[in-house]
């Protein structure tokens, strides 16, 4: 997945994908490129901020936000377009049951803020008492059961997905879960940074029981640390059982099908078995189960035989609470956001409310947004061109594989048939969600997120024992964003990503394009079919070894060296990168550059090599890769996206490939002693 930073978006620009295809330079016309150089920064030194750098200066990142980039103009460039459709909805008589009437509902309770302050938590009470009054810990499993299909993640996480071994069926998979932090590493990391989060991760637990309670759980304040140092507990727990980012990137080594009677035995359950547990959260009858981290579901099973009461009561508590917290009184809200915005990500000032009910309004009924969207802001014409545009990477990226030294020639047959499979599928779906058997009123907003969160989960289950429907969007035709889907070997490009903040399709011109659109989205998502463990998976989508072993060594040797590159940038006082958990990333960049290089190379502008805005057509291939990238973050975020992300931060995505790829040293003089330079012998190339 490309993966942008400032997600979830609704983010998508009309004006940017109405007109038709184009590759006109935009002569007379400000320069988005020009106009975002720092001329002080020599390229060789720094590119992205040679690249970005008076964009970077012009846009401080507002205090609502944790970090600013070109997704966030994007994105607000389409907020003022969706607020209309949803305050018109909302004035509506429509039809019950309507879109419009959903889109009017949602959007109307959401605003009423009066009315979520005189609710305060009384929207999940339901909820919060079958958590505090359990009476035996042979409770705690019914308790789960009713919680996790709201969109909780309460203890354990099991979800829907293709098998990742036979890719024509879906599957029921037993993920790891149950965290309030980010992931495990927050739990036991000793540097001086992720210790003073824990201890403010405690604090915040006890503000929100004592916010909660009418009962038991923050009465006072003595009562509220002592179940948050319960929480805390507990989690740790899990965490200690939890694997590390890097170690989640395996296929192989989290995928562990048994039968409910073997996971019976490996996890054992107190007062009942998996398969009646899983059929109390509706899940229809299975034969088997995919367990993703067995230590974690031994782990579970230990704490459900051996964990007292109370601390139950306050762990089920506090993740319903947390959860819900965005949806409650401005109390809530306000901490909720003290804690997940700005002690995690920086952030001073919580984003209008508005936004915020237009981000659930996205999660909730994105397809019912989305047909409105591109029917107003993504026209067919611009459809054709990006579809060529992906037609030509992939020309590209065929090339590549037939020129390369360190494969044989038989897995490269295999790798030109996988990418020649590889389905296309750009701007939107064909075909939409049904949300007919999803209601929305104008109760509460915290009521209509559980109704969402119930029918996608619902959505989901229903797949189970069918056929795949390989036709399917993971992604609206809104969101800032693209991804490639091994088990379906697809990639899937929404409309927004080809949005360029501010300007017209007509006027960009192919180099922008080829960077902006072809290396760092298009040839990025191809390349995932191939990197560490997209390569893993063949034609089919099944999880299967098509390499020869030779060439998986020659291929593992590379990847290494792209580690040891990443590992060894530090990013914030002493936090290096994790190359390992990034490799699956940095090695899409860097393929997408070349990749999408190659395809450039073949175009008229390429070929007549007239300079535009002072640049040449190299340079501003480059430059329009680096505009991708346009983004700044606070430590807080940065921190935050080094321990839990599986992408590198923006500068090391521009940093990072560039200095592998020699043509950049060409088009901008790159000499030895600069910051960027690496030898022949010290540079990375996979593709």
């Amino acid at each position: 997945m490309k993966n942008y930073l400032y997600l979830p978006l609704l983010a998508a620009l009309g004006a940017a994908c109405q007109s038709g295809p184009s590759s006109s330079s935009g002569a007379g016309k400000p320069d988005v490129l020009q106009a975002a150089l720092d001329t002080t920064v020599a390229p060789g030194d720094d590119f992205f901020t040679y690249a970005n750098g008076t964009w970077l200066k012009n846009h401080p990142i507002p205090a609502s936000e944790s970090s600013w980039g070109i997704g966030r103009e994007v994105q607000n460039e389409v907020y003022a377009q969706l607020r209309t459709i949803s305050q018109q909805a909302a004035g509506a008589k429509a039809a019950e049951g309507s879109a419009q009437q959903k889109i009017g509902d949602f959007w109307a309770v959401g605003l009423d803020s009066a009315r979520a302050d005189k609710l305060g938590a009384q929207p999940i009470q339901r909820e919060l008492n079958e958590a505090t009054e359990m009476e035996s810990i042979y409770q705690v499993p019914e308790v789960v059961a009713h919680l996790v299909p709201l969109g909780v993640n309460a203890l354990i996480s099991p979800n829907v997905q293709q098998d990742a071994k036979h890719s024509d069926r879906m599957a029921l998979y037993l993920w790891q879960g149950g965290l309030g932090l980010p992931n495990r590493d927050y739990y036991f990391n000793t540097d001086a940074r992720t210790k003073k989060i824990r201890a403010q991760y405690v604090r915040h637990v006890a503000r929100i029981f004592q916010l909660l309670d009418p009962q038991q759980l923050g009465k006072d304040s003595a009562t509220a640390k002592a179940n948050a140092a319960r929480v805390m507990a507990l989690e740790t727990t899990l965490a200690r059982s939890s694997r590390k980012l890097e170690a989640l990137r395996d296929p192989y080594a989290n995928y562990h099908k048994m039968s409910l009677k073997q996971l019976d035995k490996l996890a054992p359950l107190s007062q009942t078995t998996w398969g009646e547990w899983l059929g109390e959260m509706g899940i229809p009858k299975q034969d088997s189960v995919i367990v993703g981290q067995p230590e974690f579901y031994q782990a579970v099973s230990k704490l459900l035989q051996n964990t007292g009461l109370e601390d139950w009561q306050a762990y089920l508590s506090w993740q319903l609470t947390r959860r819900f917290a965005p949806t409650l009184s401005q109390a809530f809200a306000d901490e909720n956001f003290h804690f997940y915005g700005t002690i995690l990500r920086g952030a001073t000032a919580q984003r209008p409310r508005w936004k915020r009910v237009l981000d659930m309004e996205e999660r909730a009924l994105g397809d019912d947004l989305g047909q409105l969207f591109v029917k107003e802001y993504f026209k067919p014409e611009a459809k054709e061109r990006y579809q060529k545009l992906v037609a030509n990477i992939v020309s590209s990226f065929s090339d590549h594989i037939k020129r390369l030294d360190w494969m044989s020639d038989t897995t490269k047959q295999v790798a030109e048939a996988k990418l020649r499979q590889i389905t296309r599928k750009v701007g939107y779906a064909d075909k939409w969600k049904d949300y007919g058997q999803l209601q929305i009123g104008r109760n509460s907003l915290t009521e209509n997120v559980m109704r969402a969160n119930r029918w996608d989960w619902n959505y989901d289950l229903s797949k189970l024992g069918k056929p795949v429907d390989r036709t399917l969007w993971g992604m609206t035709p809104q969101t800032y964003n693209a991804y490639y889907n091994p088990s379906n070997n697809e990639i899937v490009l929404p409309a927004a990503a080809f949005a360029i903040p501010g300007m017209l399709d007509a006027d960009v011109d192919d180099a922008v394009v080829y960077g902006y659109a072809g290396a760092s989205t298009i040839g990025h998502e191809l390349t995932h079919g191939f990197d560490d463990e997209g390569s893993q998976f063949d034609a089919k989508g099944n999880l299967h070894e098509w390499w020869t072993k030779g060439d998986r060594k020659r291929f593992n040797q590379r990847v290494a060296g792209i580690v040891r590159q990443f590992s060894g940038y530090t990013a914030l006082d002493s936090l290096h990168l994790n190359g390992k958990a990034t490799a699956g990333e940095n090695i899409a960049d860097l393929g997408g550059i070349v990749i999408g290089l190659d395809a450039f190379k073949k175009t008229k502008e390429y070929q007549e090599g007239k300079k535009i805005g002072g640049l040449t057509p190299v340079q501003r291939y480059f430059l329009g890769y680096a505009l991708g990238w346009q983004d700044q973050q606070r430590q807080e975020a940065l921190a935050s996206q080094i321990l839990t992300d599986v992408h590198s931060p923006a500068q090391y995505r521009v940093n990072g490939p560039m200095a592998d790829v020699p043509e950049f040293y060409e088009a901008f003089g790159v000499k030895p002693g600069q910051k960027l330079y690496r030898p022949d012998s010290a540079r990375v190339k996979i593709w």
